[in-house]
């Protein structure tokens, strides 16, 4: 059954208008039309079964039938703080870190990636990666959209008031007393955590150690250097697995 996203759902309305291309997506792409059975969802969690009351060009509305158990969301609310990373490689990791379960991504500005937070702004790449995590979530079934932040430079995010477990995910000898992931199992599991996970080329020390002043556990996934867009979709696959008290 296809999926709709509709910000504006509420479930105690009986019908919901589908933003302008969502519902171009339903008439022109799909080619669906009154009387189709849809689903769709509000990305906080609300599913529901719909049916097309109404179809044109750049206007869709539903009806709400019947409530959807979307996806389980994970025990820990996690956050991706992600070094903005080349070309399409971000894109990927917005992708497979929706799907893998993350609350929201922090795009960073480090001091080895090759953007500004000026060009971010400017440019569309964060207009995408917000298209990239809708298209993930419709995908697996989530119901929940995870939040796509404006960018930040390391140095003004580390300012912000941040979850008691913050893990820099560093590559092989790139600091000292890099602590294994593995000394998380059989500690508590925390209500919110963000991972950081750096560029390619890795972190810069200078950006270790103000982490490090910020309060920043340095770990590791163990003796093998991965490649940048490797390391978020390895550290989240990890935490889930040693948190989600359901797995």
């Amino acid at each position: 059954m296809h999926r709709f996203f509709a910000p504006t759902l509420d479930p105690g309305d009986e019908t919901v208008d589908l933003p302008r291309d969502e519902a171009e997506h339903l008439t022109r792409v799909l080619r669906l039309g009154v009387g189709d059975t849809v689903s769709v969802f509000d990305g906080r969690g609300h599913e529901f079964h719909a049916r097309v009351v109404h179809a044109a060009r750049r206007d869709a509305r539903l009806q709400l039938l019947s409530r959807v158990d979307a996806a389980r969301e994970s025990t820990v609310h996690l956050t991706l703080a992600q070094a903005v990373l080349k070309g399409e490689r971000m894109d990927d990791v917005v992708r497979d870190a929706v799907m893998l379960g993350v609350a929201a991504i922090q795009p960073l500005v480090t001091k080895r990636a090759e953007a500004t937070v000026a060009s971010l702004l400017r440019g569309a790449r964060v207009d995408r990666w917000r298209r990239v995590a809708l298209a993930s979530a419709k995908q697996c079934h989530r119901a929940v959209l995870p939040e796509i932040r404006t960018p930040l430079t390391l140095e003004t995010w580390l300012g912000e008031p941040l979850p008691a477990i913050r893990l820099m995910f560093a590559e092989p000898g790139a600091a000292d007393d890099v602590e294994p992931l593995t000394r998380l199992r059989g500690q508590v599991v925390p209500p919110e955590a963000v991972l950081l996970v750096g560029p390619e080329g890795g972190w810069d020390p200078a950006e270790v150690a103000m982490a490090r002043a910020a309060g920043v556990r340095v770990v590791s996934l163990g003796g093998r250097t991965l490649r940048a867009d490797a390391v978020p979709i390895a550290a989240l696959s990890v935490l889930e697995f040693l948190w989600d008290q359901s797995c």
